[in-house]
């Protein structure tokens, strides 16, 4: 306040001005630290840092090294060389000693090992009439001292051969040594001469359609890939139409025994899904017996087109299936699937190779047999009770008459409502009919007198 009056010119007044400006005391003042400048202090008011500081008597000073160290220009001597060759490199002494041994990098000098032979078995296995004496030596040396380097090899041989012409010569001639030096040929047979033969007609053809292939235009290539493209397409539609029309083939259905037969078998058969069932005689006179039921097992394979070469293990077997499946019906198809799990049989295979998905198939199909079976017993044992009960009733027809229907054979057709209403035929008496009923004439008004 003291400070503004005197800026305006302003007199203090006595007694404000000593109460208002108290100085502060020693005990409330803070005594600036050595080192901090007066700014930084004012900034921070005393505060610590907030990032901790280096001391640099905690740095470690730089150990000065004991040995004595420096580089020189110095001759050396490889052992990968086998001329005088003088070269010089860069080493680094310590205390004025050069380092012992090889020269570092001879570990990295690798040589290709190249057959050599005498002349007995060049006279014995070697002699060829295109090539002398002269140009095979001249071609092992040349192969010796650039590692095989063909090309390099082709470019200094005199008379100008081809690339071709030299490695048939060279890997023939190898590999003839090899096999002379063998007592049996087992030992060497894993040897890469005797494993991998060279062709000279493969590579001049090889080489050649590269040739036309690096030398087409992009337009070329372009139409090519079109091409290409093309064809893929085409074979795949081809083999979508194919899948399509073997899962549309209808399954031929053969005959197999009658009923008769067929609980005979049920009953001496050793299979967990056989059953017995013995179905008695009628008391009275039986009805004419109806034609023969005839079952129609789902045994067959499809006829048409062979199967693919390579076996699809989720796509082919679903087809399969649900062939079966749509022949007989949905409901056996379900009861199929309740009968394999009650058995501990899978659905689907765990591991479906082509003989494991054929049994499959064979199971489910023989399982549909003894289910149409099954049903073919319980019609006539509702035959059988309903005789019984009045031999004079109507028989129904078995249901389990095959019927053609669109080109297909249906194995079972349901019986409708009308077929399960039996009506007893009425007996016959001697006693004449009522007479028939006739109405009685009305009264006309006024016609009495």
């Amino acid at each position: 306040m003291g400070d503004a009056k005197e800026i305006l010119g302003l007199h203090k007044v006595a007694g404000l001005g000593a109460s208002a400006e108290k100085r502060k005391t020693p005990k409330d003042a803070f005594k600036k630290p050595d080192g901090v400048s007066r700014e930084v202090y004012a900034l921070t008011g005393g505060l610590p840092p907030i990032m901790p500081t280096l001391d640099p008597s905690s740095l470690k000073r730089r150990q000065i090294p004991s040995k004595k160290i420096s580089w020189q220009w110095l001759p050396f001597k490889t052992s990968a060389r086998l001329d005088n060759l003088q070269l010089c490199h860069w080493v680094r002494m310590v205390d004025g000693h050069s380092p012992a041994g090889d020269y570092a990098f001879d570990k990295y000098n690798k040589a290709v090992e190249v057959v050599r032979y005498t002349d007995e078995e060049y006279n014995e296995h070697l002699v060829d009439p295109g090539w002398s004496r002269e140009e095979t030596d001249n071609l092992f040396d040349l192969c010796e001292q650039f590692d095989l380097r063909f090309i390099i090899i082709a470019d200094r041989f005199t008379p100008p051969r081809t690339v071709e012409e030299l490695k048939g010569r060279y890997y023939s001639a190898a590999r003839a040594i090899v096999l002379a030096r063998a007592a049996v040929t087992d030992e060497v047979a894993d040897h890469t001469l005797v494993k991998d033969t060279y062709n000279t007609a493969y590579e001049v053809d090889r080489k050649r359609a590269l040739g036309i292939i690096l030398s087409q235009s992009r337009q070329q290539d372009h139409e090519d890939a079109k091409v290409l493209e093309e064809a893929k397409r085409i074979t795949e539609a081809r083999l979508d139409t194919k899948i399509g029309e073997e899962a549309e083939l209808p399954i031929s259905a053969p005959a197999v025994a009658a009923p008769a037969e067929a609980s005979r078998v049920l009953r001496t058969s050793s299979s967990p899904l056989a059953i017995a069932v013995d179905v008695p005689a009628p008391v009275a006179t039986p009805a004419p017996a109806p034609p023969v039921p005839v079952v129609a097992p789902v045994a067959a394979a499809p006829s048409g087109p062979r199967g693919p070469r390579v076996y699809s293990r989720a796509a082919l077997l679903a087809q399969q299936v649900h062939a079966i499946g749509s022949t007989a019906g949905v409901r056996t198809s379900k009861r199929v699937d309740q009968l394999l799990e009650e058995y501990g049989v899978r659905s689907k295979p765990k591991v479906p190779t082509q003989a494991v998905c054929a049994e499959h198939l064979e199971l489910r199909k023989e399982v549909i047999t003894l289910i149409q079976l099954q049903k073919q017993v319980q019609a006539k044992e509702v035959e059988v009770a309903a005789l019984r009960e009045n031999p004079f009733a109507d028989v129904p027809a078995t249901p389990s008459t095959p019927k053609v229907k669109g080109g297909q054979t249906i194995l079972y057709e349901r019986p409708s409502k009308r077929d399960h209403k039996r009506k007893a035929t009425t007996k016959l008496t001697e006693t004449p009919l009522s007479p028939p009923y006739q109405k009685r004439a009305r009264k006309m008004k006024g016609s009495e007198s």
